[in-house]
């Protein structure tokens, strides 16, 4: 068991080394983006003294290696830093007064609460669907069953995602008013009326993510349907179902666990689309909304959330393969 605790750490060393990475890369992309926030605040009659001020006050004036070691080590400790397009700017004849402050870190909670309730009714739906889909198709290979589960999930798994999001506002929203096309999320909503603004957007995701689970289950146990232990259970006369669930299945687990985790990743990070489409008051709205106006601490914010949730749910995966797979838990 020591090795596999090594391999743990080993894990966790890796996915702080890539959260630093990435957090390079975020911090000289938002720095790359064209214009300038002090101009676009004051407009075309910005003077130069007044925009000078303001890169001042917002400490944009300082060296970038400076900036980025005072944001990084502020991040750490949970200080994302004030969002700029909240800030009040009063400029008169170059002089700037700031009299509003909203910091960064209260923006993303309900935003990333959004968010993870989204992905939380998404993935409720989407990962049983997909294990059952998978495993049926597993057990009835080759059927019908199977032909039509293999079209449906390429056909979902091709389409963009605004794509499906807008045939399913036509005929869930438009041509049968079932759910709403619009997700207005507020935070005295109760459960159900929250339920019910989220589940077309988390129907759009579900679509998305369940082609690869199901595929990656079916794939799984069809692969392990040859061995030598499996034909031994099949002549001990055990049943079809029997032998999928009680003995392909839980060697089959480490890959799905994978592919889960993936798509558990891609709820969170990849809703961006989803968000802007349905109008849904996550951090993929925040985030657009953030880069339109050039908010640098909310989009480097955003950025890192994404990143950070990416590596800890693959993070996960990799522990749950290892104490999922005995091989893994004791090696050679």
């Amino acid at each position: 068991m020591r090795s596999v605790s090594t391999i743990i750490l080993q894990r966790l060393g890796l996915g702080v080394l890539t959260l630093i990475v990435v957090s390079l890369v975020i911090f000289c992309a938002v720095e790359m983006l064209p214009g300038d926030f002090a101009e676009a605040i004051l407009g075309q009659g910005a003077t130069p003294e007044a925009v000078t001020a303001i890169r001042e006050q917002l400490g944009l004036d300082k060296p970038v290696v400076q900036r980025y070691l005072g944001w990084l080590g502020n991040a750490v400790t949970g200080d994302f830093g004030v969002s700029f397009a909240r800030l009040n700017f009063a400029s008169n004849f170059g002089a700037s007064t700031n009299t509003t402050v909203v910091s960064v870190a209260d923006q993303l909670k309900p935003r990333f609460v959004n968010t993870l309730f989204l992905a939380g009714v998404a993935a409720s739906i989407a990962v049983p669907l997909s294990l059952i889909i998978g495993i049926l198709a597993a057990l009835y290979r080759n059927s019908v069953f199977d032909r039509v589960a293999n079209v449906f999930t390429l056909t979902s798994i091709s389409s963009p995602e605004f794509f499906v999001a807008y045939i399913l506002i036509l005929f869930l929203a438009v041509l049968n008013p079932i759910l709403p096309s619009l997700s207005n999320i507020y935070e005295t909503m109760d459960f159900g009326a929250r339920l019910k603004a989220t589940l077309l957007p988390a129907l759009v995701l579900t679509l998305v993510v369940t082609a690869h689970m199901m595929r990656m289950t079916r794939a799984a146990i069809i692969n392990l349907l040859a061995s030598p232990y499996i034909e031994m259970a099949r002549l001990k006369g055990l049943s079809p179902v029997r032998v999928i669930l009680r003995h392909a299945l839980p060697n089959a687990l480490a890959p799905i666990i994978n592919v889960i985790a993936l798509n558990l990743a891609y709820l969170i990070t990849g809703v961006v689309v989803v968000e802007v489409v349905f109008v849904y008051p996550g951090v993929g709205q925040l985030f657009v909304d953030s880069v339109k106006i050039r908010d640098i601490p909310l989009v480097q914010a955003c950025c890192l959330i994404f990143a950070a949730a990416y590596v800890l749910l693959n993070l996960l995966a990799d522990v749950m393969s290892i104490i999922s797979n005995p091989r893994l838990r004791h090696p050679k």
